[in-house]
């Protein structure tokens, strides 16, 4: 029988992307914070259009995104409330149904990149409340490595090196907390 063993706290990402990303960004971002703390990184803006048009009839021509880490480690199991919250703030926003941006949570840990989303597939693993888990990358001898399924923009380099930084960040969050969790237990 296996030792239960305490699960590790991760980082909050998130992927924010529309047609007028630095606009919808502002408007939103105090939402965020509200939601979910202060944030610690914002990436550089990414291509998003050149890996899918799906966006374009919904959001118009040009989708750009960008990659948000916030500062307070969170626990994996609270994902799903997460990436219901973000629906809401979404169709908060949206025009006539359509979605004026769009928010794809997910985290990060040590060995992992995963997302959530509300679409079922074989690799997805339900983690409740509409929502299933999607294990979109995994770190192995020091780099990001994708999986046949993974998403065409965090298969890139320059999505790859945007989660680095991040991992770097919650790599010392982490050892921090530890350190603190080490402490009230003496």
């Amino acid at each position: 029988m296996g030792k239960i063993r305490r699960v590790d706290l991760v980082n909050l990402v998130m992927f924010f992307f529309s047609s007028q990303v630095e606009y919808w960004f502002d408007e939103v971002k105090d939402t965020l914070i509200g939601n979910f703390g202060p944030i610690d990184y914002i990436s550089d803006i990414l291509d998003f259009e050149k890996y899918t048009l799906y966006y374009n009839k919904e959001m118009g021509e040009g989708v750009k995104g960008i990659l948000i880490s916030f500062e307070r480690l969170i626990h994996p199991y609270q994902l799903a409330d997460i990436k219901n919250i973000t629906n809401d703030i979404e169709q908060k926003f949206a025009v006539n149904g359509n979605r004026r941006f769009n928010i794809d949570p997910g985290y990060i840990h040590h060995m992992q990149f995963v997302l959530a989303t509300t679409k079922m597939w074989p690799h997805r693993i339900y983690i409740g409340k509409g929502i299933y888990a999607e294990p979109t990358l995994m770190y192995i001898n020091g780099v990001w490595k994708d999986y046949d399924f993974t998403y065409p923009n965090y298969k890139e380099k320059e999505y790859k090196e945007e989660l680095e930084k991040i991992r770097t960040m919650y790599l010392e969050k982490r050892k921090r907390y530890l350190k603190l969790s080490e402490g009230k237990n003496k």
